[in-house]
């Protein structure tokens, strides 16, 4: 999912914002609503990423597959295609955005979504289900940038982060809710060869209400300001923004932020320009190569490399601390160390779903408090410990977990605890890392190759895992112990804090002092042109008048 962490406001904003964190969320209880009904996006993420590890296991989907999903390699395939049409998707999600706006995208994304759905819910033979899964993963992958971009640019500055946390918390809830819709469809006709097959087909399908709620919502939806201001419709995102915080189209607040949101369009204007004045006709091959060049910044200065280092590899620990393979094969894993029938395994996979999603909560409290490092390295240190505790019991007892019985549900609390330990570091502290360690002006191309990163070792991880367990056996958890305290060192040794760091000071950091003065340089000349540099010194009596006004000039 995207993600945003402690935004720098200058003096104007100071005197003007309001509260952060959950207040400020209920203060700003219009956005709020907007940004839960879109977080229905996050929710289908998380459905979509959990369901199937449940319906893998079902007796009739065996049977109706053919036994495919007894094969590890094609059981692979029909998991981590879903990850494959995502990384496809996510790759195309800026320039739908940018083109279509953030809400016909959203809406794209769920009609694209709804069919891949409908063709694995009718599904008779395994191409089928691969099919489906693919263009499913185009709609998720499109979901998953889109609906926090959405999101964020709708926010005001001081309540940002905390959407982009209730958008985690909205993917939790799906995989939670995926888990105990799987345990409950399982005995539709009874288990085993009394099973019916709408055992399965209904969670699949089950996915389309949320998604056609979300489609048909978000076109009643406002336009995102930022696109508005893009398309040089500038009354019409004065329009959204009065609306949005409650306050008259004149008043200081809705001033300020319109005009920041227009300096910023002029500032990445001005330094594409600045940078390329060879591509400024409008073409699209002009367009293109602006694109193109801009990313291949990302590896060929010097300046930006430890950066897209640091995004991408974050990620790929992410993903390689084996949380997926937890998600996809649960039922199965759980079945391995000892808990027979396929409803136990299904019901102690809810569990995961669970504490996964209890534990995103504290998050959102603690990581503007305790810092983005404890965080990540304490939950990598814990995940590490967990695989590598579940590889020892799995090493002394696979043979006799029917009379080893307690060595079984230990190995299974193991599990449930690795899944607290992502739930409040690397689910949501990962996406706010990536989001905040890029220039402005190539913020967007930054995030999109870090997200990137995270949908292709997704589809690596869900590919591989049931090859892993069935020939490696214990040493599946070694594997993904080894990666987690390796992702636990990496944030500890080469990531810096990012925790209340302005733009100037993230230049310092990462080592390249220098490119984020010149773009400040180039901000200060646009806001004073375009007039907001007038709003930078305001008065002591500011916050309470605006408060009660939403006006400085009374």
């Amino acid at each position: 999912m995207a993600g945003g962490g402690p935004v720098a406001v200058p003096s104007r904003r100071k005197a003007l914002a309001g509260q952060s964190g959950w207040a400020g969320l209920i203060h700003n209880r219009k956005v709020f609503a907007i940004a839960v009904f879109a977080s229905l996006g996050g929710l289908l993420y998380g459905y979509n990423q959990g369901v199937f590890s449940g319906v893998l296991d079902m007796y009739t989907f065996d049977q109706r597959m053919g036994n495919a999903v007894t094969d590890s390699n094609t059981k692979g395939w029909l998991v981590a295609v879903l990850e494959l049409g995502a990384w496809f998707g996510v790759l195309c999600t800026g320039y739908l955005a940018d083109k279509l706006s953030r809400k016909y995208t959203i809406v794209l994304a769920v009609c694209v979504f709804c069919v891949g759905v409908v063709v694995q819910t009718a599904a008779f033979h395994p191409s089928s289900i691969f099919g489906g899964r693919f263009v499913t993963g185009l709609g998720v992958g499109s979901l998953s940038m889109a609906v926090p971009l959405y999101n964020a640019e709708l926010a005001p500055p001081e309540v940002r982060g905390s959407l982009v946390a209730l958008q985690q918390l909205a993917i939790t809830f799906g995989i939670m809710v995926s888990f105990w819709i799987d345990y409950g469809t399982n005995y539709i006709g009874g288990t085993g060869v009394g099973q019916k097959e709408a055992a399965w087909r209904v969670p699949l399908a089950l996915q389309l209400v949320p998604a056609v709620i979300l489609g048909f919502g978000i076109l009643f939806m406002p336009f995102s300001p930022r696109w508005l201001v893009n398309q040089e419709r500038d009354e019409d995102a004065l329009t959204v923004l009065s609306n949005a915080r409650g306050l008259p189209r004149e008043s200081d607040l809705v001033q300020i932020e319109f005009l920041e949101i227009k300096a910023q369009y002029l500032f990445e204007k001005e330094t594409s320009r600045v940078k390329y004045p060879q591509f400024q006709d409008g073409s699209f091959k002009s367009n293109f190569k602006l694109a193109l060049y801009d990313y291949l910044s990302l590896i060929t200065t010097r300046t930006l490399l430890f950066r897209t280092a640091v995004g991408t590899l974050t990620m790929f620990f992410q993903q390689w601390t084996g949380v997926n393979a937890i998600l996809y094969y649960a039922p199965a894993i759980f079945q391995q160390l000892g808990l027979t029938g396929n409803t136990t395994s299904l019901l102690a996979t809810g569990v995961v779903g669970i504490v996964m999603f209890l534990a995103t909560i504290p998050a959102v409290i603690w990581v503007d408090n305790t810092g983005r490092k404890p965080i990540l390295v304490s939950g990598a240190f814990l995940m590490a410990a967990c695989h590598i505790i579940v590889a020892v019991l799995t090493e002394l007892y696979e043979d006799s977990w029917n009379t080893h019985s307690t060595a079984g549900w230990a190995a299974c609390a193991m599990v449930w605890l690795f899944a607290i330990g992502f739930g409040y570091s690397w689910g949501p502290c990962a996406w706010i890392l990536v989001a905040e360690i890029w220039p402005l002006s190539i913020r967007g191309k930054g995030v999109s190759i870090a997200a990137s990163s995270n949908w292709m070792n997704n589809f690596i991880v869900g590919q591989v895992t049931p090859t892993m367990l069935k020939n490696l056996r214990y040493g599946t958890f070694i594997f993904f112990g080894v990666f987690s305290f390796l992702g636990g060192l990496f944030i500890l040794f080469f990531v810096p804090e990012t925790k209340g760091l302005t733009l100037e000071e993230m230049d310092e950091v990462f080592g390249s002092i220098g490119m984020a003065a010149a773009d400040q340089q180039r901000q200060a000349e646009i806001n004073h042109r375009i007039g907001l540099s007038q709003y930078d010194e305001v008065s002591e009596k500011a916050p309470s008048e605006i408060r009660d006004h939403g006006d400085l000039k009374a």
